[in-house]
């Protein structure tokens, strides 16, 4: 199995004007990752605006990845539903695909299951990929943490990698190294990068890197080979941009920063729609200070 450990970018889906994915826009991103040196990505999560994407849409993302990265780096792809039968089904339709490394699935959303619903959903989802699946905690989107104890439960399982650990509690994830000491835990906050790596964690899955690859890439791997000086120096920089992409919900301001510097369109699906004039100025001015729009 390939060791997850890095920086990997969730990255976003481009839209043409018209709705439709702008398959070129997509291309030129994945490349443009690669070559600045992200360590591993993942097509189709929340950040790919995969809830609004159809089925034929979904895999077609994922498979222009594929193309682009050309085995160059891992490829993480997601498949997640509420539904734990859809989210078996998409993980072992995905994980048969050529160049796909990892399959990534959230807790599912709305439903709100207990642990006990949350292991047996996960359990379903590993029974059915063919690859490696990384769980993906995020109680602030699904409404349910997952819970150290019910994670150290799956682990016991064959077929997981990696948890993507967004619950935002650094006392989860430190207790989650501790007790999982070979096992890989990868922050899913921009924010949260630093004291993830410092408690045992092996990156980040980012949103931020969508628009600084390299930095957020050398920012991580900096902190993982223990040169907490350059960490803490790209961190402060950069800061006030990962904080940034959050002042509306995600992926509006990071889609919107890519449109700034000219990369996309500025297109999302309903119900997302573009930001509020004032935030998005806000929003400008910090990236500009970030030096990542001219």
């Amino acid at each position: 199995m390939v060791k997850l450990r890095g920086c990997g970018t969730a990255i976003v889906t481009p839209f043409q004007a018209d709705g439709a994915i702008d398959e070129k826009a997509l291309r030129a991103l994945v490349a443009w990752q690669i070559e600045s040196g992200i360590d591993f990505l993942v097509p189709c999560g929340t950040t790919g605006e995969t809830p609004t994407l159809s089925h034929e849409e979904w895999r077609k993302v994922i498979e222009i990845t594929i193309e682009v990265a050309g085995g160059r780096v891992p490829i993480i792809a997601g498949a997640t539903s509420n539904c734990t039968a859809e989210a078996a089904s998409k993980a072992r339709e995905i994980s048969s695909l050529k160049g796909v490394d990892f399959v990534l699935s959230a807790s599912p959303y709305y439903n709100k299951p207990t642990q006990e619903g949350q292991y047996l959903h996960f359990k379903a989802v590993s029974e059915a990929s063919l690859k490696p699946v990384v769980v993906y905690n995020v109680p602030g989107r699904t409404g349910v943490n997952l819970l150290p104890e019910t994670l150290r439960r799956l682990v016991e399982l064959p077929n997981f990698a990696a948890v993507k650990e967004a619950s935002g509690m650094v006392t989860q994830i430190a207790e989650i190294c501790a007790s999982l000491p070979d096992f890989t835990v990868l922050s899913g906050d921009d924010a949260m990068t630093l004291p993830a790596i410092a408690v045992g964690g092996s990156g980040v899955i980012s949103v931020a890197s969508n628009v600084f690859p390299k930095e957020m890439a050398d920012l991580t791997r900096a902190a993982l080979n223990d040169d907490w000086t350059h960490a803490r120096t790209l961190y402060k920089k950069f800061l006030p941009l990962m904080q940034a992409h959050f002042i509306e919900s995600n992926p509006l301001p990071v889609k919107a920063v890519l449109a700034m510097m000219g990369r996309i369109q500025e297109v999302y699906r309903l119900p997302l729609c573009p930001m509020q004039p004032s935030l998005r100025a806000k929003l400008e001015t910090i990236a500009r200070a970030a030096g990542v729009v001219q």
